[in-house]
């Protein structure tokens, strides 16, 4: 039991609030390429981000292994990308910040998410049972290759003047 639950409707719980957090995410990001600030989709994303690395680590483990790893990664991130937002209002560098910090975020995410992908789907994991062979290499390499630029380019469009809904 975690959190009053099975560890089955846990896991589903964590899946849900990731994926979640990766489809706010790409709204969010999105929005970045145009200048819109999508206040109420950029709280959830950044919400459920959150919540998916901390449910992370209730999952029973004996070791600190890579997953937890990433986990430490994503939460300093998004402690970061939070201040630059709502504490610091995206002056100055920290909208770069911001922009850099959420698209970080969402790749961690969406990279936990190829590496589950390849462990739980019997036809991905058919190309690549070890998680080292090269489908899987080639799938982590366009994810990031996706994630930095639109880095960059959200790095370079996004201004955002005032805030807008949602």
């Amino acid at each position: 039991m975690i959190i009053g639950m099975s560890i089955p409707t846990f896991t589903t719980f964590h899946v849900i609030l990731s994926m979640i957090g990766i489809v706010t995410g790409i709204i969010v990001v999105l929005g970045m390429l145009s200048a819109s600030r999508h206040t109420a989709w950029t709280a959830l994303f950044l919400a459920t981000t959150v919540a998916t690395s901390v449910t992370g680590f209730m999952f029973p483990s004996t070791d600190f292994d890579a997953a937890d790893g990433v986990g430490v990664i994503s939460l300093v991130v998004l402690a970061v990308t939070i201040l630059a937002l709502y504490i610091y209002h995206l002056a100055g560098t920290w909208r770069w910040v911001y922009v850099a910090g959420a698209v970080i975020a969402l790749y961690l995410n969406s990279f936990v998410g190829v590496v589950q992908a390849f462990q739980k789907l019997p036809f991905l994991h058919a190309l690549a049972p070890k998680g080292s062979e090269p489908p899987f290499f080639i799938a982590q390499a366009l994810v990031i290759a996706i994630f930095l630029i639109l880095g960059i380019l959200a790095a370079k469009r996004f201004h955002p003047s005032t805030p807008q809904a949602a």
